[in-house]
């Protein structure tokens, strides 16, 4: 076999050195291989070499390829993760994988990676306990890095293609009827936080993107709040970040009483010297309120008070879609108002919703059709 090509070298007794030739190194020029011991019979040596061989022809850049899965992540998520992420979203992905994913996988070389060893993964995580939820997301995330390798020719194919995942059904969110709704607006009445407690009933809008809001987010005159960014607070600091996606940038129609509401704590903040770019909801000490410390002193015991289940913070923004479906606004303007990514997110996440509004639709087609 020609040298330059490939070769298959005895290395013992059943044991082979089989390498390829992948050119010179630009400084020496010395000539550079790669290679594998390969243990069995001579056949078993061939057939590697003709896979390996089989590679390099159609592309595979099989040096780059000799990384751990490990090194390969590092810089997927140094040159392509992190440019096109949110901080937070970044941040995500890179505990998902030093979570989940480096422990099994890291050391494994990156381009011998196969689909059963995925599987293996994703098995063990099942075996510990972990929510399909979380496991269908570090794949997500995983499969990502693992199809740009294919577009870079480190792979051939993405070995994640092909994996079993644990089916994930939807939570479903503990959310208040109409009563209960009314009981909440009646309990939140004079408290500290009415205001951002109805927003929250009524726009559908994230904790984030409410405890965000400054005065100049506010066009009380056309009855509007605009959603331009979110609030967050990583390592000892407040700071604006971006809103979740593009379609979170959003303008929101407030319902009449809701306007009333802001209007007279605009006043309040106005005789107190607010500017255009304060924050509309502080703590007690006048500083941004933490999420947390908000649920804590205020939304559960205004709960517990006024009788009501006991929702998380954010189940008040499913409340406002849930109502607003029921009501019979369309799942277009309910996606616009929420910031889905899609109506169809929307339609999914809220499905439960949806056989109440066929039957109404149904029986409101039916008079226009029978009835005189």
């Amino acid at each position: 076999m020609a040298r330059k090509i490939g070769q298959i070298i005895r290395r013992g007794t059943r044991t082979w050195l089989v390498r390829i030739y992948v050119g010179r190194n630009p400084e020496t020029r010395k000539r550079r291989y790669i290679g594998k011991f390969i243990h069995g019979g001579l056949r078993s040596a061939q057939a590697h070499l003709n896979r390996m061989l089989a590679e390099r022809d159609l592309g595979r850049n099989i040096i780059s390829s000799r990384q751990t899965v490990g090194q390969y992540l590092d810089h997927w998520l140094d040159i392509c993760a992190r440019p096109r992420l949110r901080e937070k979203s970044f941040r995500d992905y890179s505990a998902l994988l030093a979570r989940y994913v480096r422990p099994k996988l890291g050391e494994r070389r990156f381009g011998e990676l196969s689909t059963a060893e995925i599987q293996g993964l994703y098995s063990e995580l099942l075996i510990r306990k972990l929510s399909a939820r979380t496991i269908r997301y570090t794949h997500s995330v995983l499969f990502s890095a693992l199809r740009q390798a294919v577009r870079w020719r480190l792979l051939l194919a993405n070995p994640a293609e092909d994996v079993y995942l644990p089916r994930h059904s939807r939570r479903r969110s503990t959310i208040f009827d109409v009563e209960q709704a009314r009981q909440f607006i009646s309990a939140i009445s004079g408290h500290r936080y009415e205001v951002l407690f109805a927003l929250a009933l009524t726009t559908g809008m994230r904790p984030s993107e409410y405890l965000a809001l400054t005065w100049s987010d506010f066009d009380l005159e056309r009855g509007v709040v605009s959603v331009s960014k979110t609030l967050q607070h990583r390592e000892r600091r407040w700071f604006f970040e971006d809103t979740k996606r593009e379609r979170s940038r959003r303008t929101i129609k407030l319902q009449s009483w809701v306007i009333a509401l802001v209007r007279r704590l605009e006043e309040k903040a106005r005789a107190a010297g607010a500017r255009p770019n304060d924050l509309v909801f502080t703590s007690e000490r006048a500083g941004p309120i933490h999420e947390a410390k908000l649920v804590g002193r205020h939304f559960k015991p205004l709960l517990v008070s006024a009788g009501l289940p006991n929702i998380r913070l954010y189940d008040l923004r499913h409340t406002a879609a849930t109502l607003a479906l029921a009501a019979g606004v369309s799942p277009k303007v309910i996606s616009e108002q929420l910031g889905h990514a899609s109506v169809a997110f929307t339609l999914e996440v809220y499905s439960h919703v949806l056989p109440h509004m066929q039957e109404e639709a149904a029986m409101k087609v039916e008079s226009l059709l029978v009835n005189k």
